[in-house]
């Protein structure tokens, strides 16, 4: 009888499935908060333990940890950033507050310190329950090591500085605890812990110290004692030897003096190994706060910052009483806007040098001349690189970078040997340090630089095709593609040209290997080397590669394999997905990775191998509720007689029967994005393409290729093109066509309406109106000057404003604006860090005055593209409102209509239809 009931309601479930699908509901704006995707993801050493987060857009997330084994599953609400630890044993996690409590307590404006916090979840081996702690500040466990965890407990004082260490021996949950604790660094393999205690204020017993906790025996021995501020807490790799920096000053001190500590085991204390008085520093320079302390990887070298002291304050300013200006000067390296901007990140910049234990040496390896250095070999390499771009960083402000110049520095002594005077790119040292290895733009070919010899050599000359970009369009000597890795003893790089990837010998004594067989152009398959391991430094001698592979002509990715030291090119998976975030187990072969395409949600895999994973989430079944669409690719022959391509999304339910609007969205080149799932979410600017698609819209992305002078010729050659090659088709209506794009897309969109009536519909984000003011802006997110953009970067003019005025106002919508006949949505942000939110007033108010039919919205404080989620959901309600009344005939909204005066700011949104 129950077997009866069962195939009865199953029955009807099939028949009400089949009666959704032959009537699915569009997207709607209600749908956003609760569309999931996949955060963090993780899996244990031995493939066994697999942890991944699911994420709502709004709302609380969930963890769920699975078990490969014995296929058992676990899911914790609010689950995040889980660690499983190094014996494979345990997963390690916070536990968020609900999306509720912190929702109720912004809205009552708690104190950040009131704030619900996370607490800490643990589960043990075999457990069906998650063992949970009180609310924590952090909690760590050692990077190389097992079995222990340390968590530090807020105390019910939300607003104190210090709060309770637990320490858990995860194997036979033994804990300490120690109170008051400010800070705290676990060793790498675990035995050691060093703990900042601070004083409680309420508790005259306690006082500032520094311990070091012993794992094994339980208790701790007190390094450092006595007032002070700790901080920079570093232990080498074996745990034996520590260091810190410390000033005994007191915080309200006029000026405070920095100290670095030295322990080692078989002291009692901490012993002072550099100050304000340490030889080797530069006049007036000390031990900086600022400064990484870390040790090398053999633990003779420990490294730290210094830096010059600060002047001690003047307490004879009175703020109200003194000028507040920006004095701009010509010779200052940096314009004051940029200056400002990095303010915080200067005051703090520090300079590295170097304690050597074994003679209690400290050299100076950094400084104003030479004040970037990038040590080999983690720090026990004798060479480093010096580079710096003193005296070249005015040019900034018209090539977007600067020349560098870099040097050879011998860690031991500290001198230094010129490699190269202004090279045009930055120069990185080999894994081991036997090698200084750049890539010269002018020349085009890489070049390595011999530690040992002195002797510099074109490395890539014998490499018969380019190893520059092939495709780079705009007015610069093009980059390079990049390298993939090392041999180990440095004995080969590993080159990217478009396609392939190639074995170069260093020493420029063999010639080199392409090690994917020539496939990759013969194919036209991109392959790309996926590190896998997280602290491979360098490949090793016949070590397999896993290649992430695109397809430049189906658009389709995979992944192929091949060998460190041969080509053995061999194909593991390709097709119509997108393959996203592979991960392997350090010791198993056991793969994670995500999966997706355009009509399949991304979800997560795992397996022995990567074509026969195991699917393991499923995200967002409501999808197939909702009229979906499908992604294809669309081709034509543009107005220069190149071939086109772009993709077109249709709905899942269309007719060819019909006639259906089209919205064109564009950018540059987005057709690799084929396969890529877009989620129906609020949007910071761009087209919500799979919103539209599901409300009955085709959508075109075409790609654009630009020449040189003429992006708006360009665009119009590329986007005018497509849209006439896809209106050819009955089923499109090629009189309700409509564009949309955002930044540099909407510059697009602004030029494209005086050039074309085309288009019944167009919207303009953050767009640049006039190139001929734009040219000398600010980019106030950087505080760099615009002039880079246009001479030699993405506006593609590739000359001065003065040498060719012409191309400027030719490219610039503002000259041109009696033309338009579309109806113009503008979105200029008046806290936009990258184009000048009064590109978008001179758009407006040039439109305006001709009385042409425009509307402008300025989110107030809002970034180049939106960040709040508010003003998100309130932009693609407004988009949504204008394509449909003008491509569609739904009645206008106010917003449209009538406007929103300042009066009703805040009360009245527009969003209301009129009424016929």
């Amino acid at each position: 009888m129950k077997k009866m009931m069962v195939t009865a309601v199953l029955s009807g479930i099939s028949l009400l499935t089949h009666a959704q699908q032959a009537a699915k509901k569009p997207l709607d704006h209600s749908v956003y908060d609760s569309w999931q995707s996949i955060g963090t993801k993780v899996i244990s050493n031995n493939g066994q333990l697999v942890a991944y987060t699911i994420t709502p857009q709004e709302g609380d997330a969930s963890l769920v940890i699975y078990d490969t084994k014995s296929k058992k599953q676990i899911s914790v609400p609010r689950g995040s950033t889980p660690l499983i630890t190094e014996d494979n044993r345990y997963v390690v996690f916070a536990i968020k507050p609900t999306f509720a409590a912190v929702r109720q307590a912004k809205i009552k404006k708690k104190k950040p310190a009131e704030m619900p916090k996370d607490s800490l979840g643990i589960l043990y081996p075999g457990a069906d329950t998650v063992y949970k702690t009180g609310t924590i500040r952090s909690f760590k466990t050692p990077e190389k090591g097992s079995g222990l965890l340390a968590y530090l407990l807020e105390k019910p004082q939300a607003d104190t500085a210090s709060g309770n260490l637990v320490i858990v021996s995860l194997n036979t949950r033994q804990q300490d605890t120690i109170k008051n604790v400010q800070d705290y660094v676990i060793s790498k393999t675990g035995n050691y812990l060093l703990v900042e205690l601070v004083a409680d204020k309420k508790d005259s017993a306690t006082h500032d110290a520094l311990l070091r906790w012993d794992v094994a025996a339980r208790k701790a021995d007190t390094l450092s004692r006595g007032c002070g501020n700790r901080t920079q807490l570093a232990f080498d790799e074996a745990g034996k030897q520590a260091a810190w920096v410390n000033t005994r000053d007191s915080a309200k001190a006029l000026q405070q003096f920095y100290e670095l500590y030295y322990y080692t085991a078989g002291q009692d204390t901490g012993n002072i190994v550099a100050d304000k008085n340490t030889k080797a520093f530069p006049a007036g320079w000390s031990v900086s706060q600022n400064g990484k302390v870390w040790f090398s990887r053999n633990g003779e070298r420990l490294f730290f910052g210094s830096a010059p002291v600060p002047p001690a304050k003047d307490t004879n300013i009175v703020d109200f009483e003194v000028a507040k200006v920006d004095v701009w000067n010509y010779h200052d390296d940096y314009l004051q806007p940029m200056q400002l901007k990095n303010l915080e990140k200067d005051q703090q910049k520090n300079f590295l040098a170097a304690y050597f234990p074994g003679n209690k040496k400290v050299l100076q390896l950094a400084d104003k001349d030479a004040d970037n250095v990038v040590v080999a070999d983690e720090g026990n390499s004798d060479y480093a690189i010096a580079y710096t771009d003193k005296d070249q960083r005015v040019a900034m402000q018209w090539t977007g970078g600067t020349l560098k110049t870099s040097y050879l520095l011998r860690i031991t002594d500290a001198s230094r040997k010129l490699i190269i005077r202004d090279l045009d790119s930055t120069s990185f040292i080999s894994p081991d340090g036997k090698y200084v290895i750049w890539y010269d733009l002018n020349q085009q070919h890489y070049f390595t630089y011999e530690t040992a010899t002195g002797t510099t050599r074109n490395i890539t000359a014998n490499i018969p095709v380019q190893v520059y970009d092939e495709e780079d369009d705009q007015p610069e000597t093009p980059g390079n593609y990049g390298i993939a890795a090392w041999l180990e003893h440095d004995a080969a790089v590993y080159i990217y040209d478009r396609y392939d990837i190639w074995k170069v010998d260093p020493a420029g004594k063999q010639v080199p290997v392409m090690i994917t067989a020539g496939a990759g152009r013969q194919q036209h398959l991109v392959f790309r080397y996926v590190k896998l391991a997280k602290d491979e430094r360098f490949l090793k001698a016949g070590q397999q590669l896993v290649l992430l592979t695109f397809n430049e002509i189906t658009k389709e990715n995979g992944y192929y394999t091949t060998e460190s030291t041969k080509s053995n090119l061999k194909l593991v998976v390709m097709g119509p997905y997108n393959y996203t975030k592979l991960l392997k187990a350090e010791h198993a072969n056991y793969y994670l990775y995500s999966k997706e395409n355009y009509q399949q949600s991304p979800d997560v895999y795992v397996g022995n191998d990567i074509p026969h994973a195991v699917q393991l989430s499923h995200l967002n079944p409501q999808q197939a509720t909702y009229n979906w669409g499908t992604a294809s690719l669309f081709k034509w022959t543009a107005y220069n007689g190149q071939p086109a391509e772009g993709i077109l999304y249709k709905p899942e339910d269309f007719d060819s029967t019909k006639s259906y609007p089209v919205l064109m969205y564009f950018y540059e080149k987005l057709s690799e994005q084929l396969y890529w799932y877009i989620p129906p979410a609020p949007t910071p600017s761009r087209l919500n393409i799979s919103f539209f698609v599901s409300r009955g819209y085709l959508v075109l992305v075409p790609d654009i290729h630009y020449e040189k002078g003429h992006p708006g010729k360009s665009a119009y050659d590329y986007v005018v093109s497509g849209a006439r090659a896809l209106a050819a088709n009955k089923w499109v209506d090629s009189t309700k066509m409509g564009i949309q794009g955002q930044s540099w897309g909407g510059y697009q969109v602004s030029y494209l309406v005086t050039a074309t009536k085309l288009f019944s519909a167009a919207w303009a984000g953050a767009p640049v109106a006039n190139m001929t003011s734009a040219y000398g802006g600010i980019r106030w997110e950087s505080g760099m000057n615009r002039q880079f953009q246009y001479e030699r970067s993405q506006s593609r003019i590739g000359a001065t404003l003065w040498e060719k005025p012409e191309l400027y106002i030719e490219n610039s919508p503002l000259f041109h604006l009696p033309n338009v006949t579309t109806p113009l949505a503008i979105m200029a942000n008046d806290a936009d860090g990258a184009v000048p939110w009064y590109q978008g007033i001179e758009l407006f108010t040039g439109l305006r005055r001709l009385g042409k039919p425009v509307w402008m919205l300025n989110y107030n404080n809002e970034a180049h593209n939106l960040v709040q989620r508010q003003n998100r959901k309130d932009i693609s309600r407004r988009e949504q409102q204008f394509f449909d009344h003008f491509l569609k005939g739904a009645p206008a909204p106010e917003w449209i209509s009538k406007g929103v005066p300042a009066l009703d700011k805040g009360k009245n949104w527009g969003w209301d239809l009129e009424q016929n």
